[in-house]
């Protein structure tokens, strides 16, 4: 599969991606400036983590007027795949490709630490290949991570089997005391109602190198790399 990883000024986790995708798991990458039209030919687009534009406004909200987001949102809407991380997540619900919004965390602190994230979606390529009864080991590092949406979008997702994580414990047990940010139902990523674009808050490759004597990352690559 051919990556593209887009970097804006602000983003800090685009080189960490393209070494993840490049020299772990050994896929075609090529690196995509913000101000770029041209998609160059790839397979997904990665929106990665970092402080896009500082943040100014909402996080996202300036990075989605960069003349590459309208044909990142093109490739969407072909049915091409796109995966949003951290600050890639907000980018994506401020441009609508996924629903819902990401705001200030409850505890008003930006947080860093290892979380545990529980597969749920059965039909997305990200977790088809996760066992659903595991806990995965995954670190966040944002200020806005609170997942919110109106109830009935809510309703939507959940019946479209659309929610991809739910924050967790170490055993799977998805309750409010193993949630960092006070996101809605321990949510901590989505998918669109086509399955082509994905959005998660936690770092996946933050967790996917040996070296860090942490792999859990990894997986969800290697199921997208799978179901894609």
């Amino acid at each position: 599969m051919k990556f593209g990883v887009v970097t804006f000024p602000g983003s800090n986790c685009d080189q960490d991606m393209i070494y993840i995708l490049e020299t772990v798991l050994k896929q075609e990458v090529v690196s995509l400036w913000h101000k770029e039209r041209d998609l160059k030919g790839v397979d997904m687009v990665v929106l990665p983590g970092g402080f896009s534009f500082g943040d100014y406004l909402r996080s996202g909200a300036i990075a989605k007027f960069s003349p590459i987001m309208n044909e990142v949102i093109a490739h969407a809407q072909k049915g091409g795949y796109v995966l949003g991380i951290c600050n890639g997540f907000q980018m994506l619900t401020e441009t609508g490709l996924l629903d819902g919004a990401l705001l200030h965390n409850n505890n008003q602190k930006f947080i860093c630490k290892n979380v545990h994230l529980k597969p749920i979606s059965t039909s997305a390529a990200i977790t088809k290949g996760l066992d659903q009864s595991l806990a995965y080991s995954v670190p966040i590092a944002h200020g806005e991570g609170r997942y919110y949406a109106p109830d009935d979008t809510i309703s939507h997702l959940e019946q479209n089997d659309q929610i991809l994580f739910k924050y967790c414990d170490a055993n799977g047990i998805d309750t409010m005391e193993n949630n960092p940010n006070g996101s809605l139902l321990n949510i901590a990523g989505v998918t669109n109602a086509s399955k082509n674009v994905f959005g998660m808050m936690p770092h996946p490759e933050r967790s996917s190198d040996p070296i860090l004597n942490n792999s859990d990352g990894a997986m969800l690559f290697e199921s997208l790399l799978k179901y894609c």
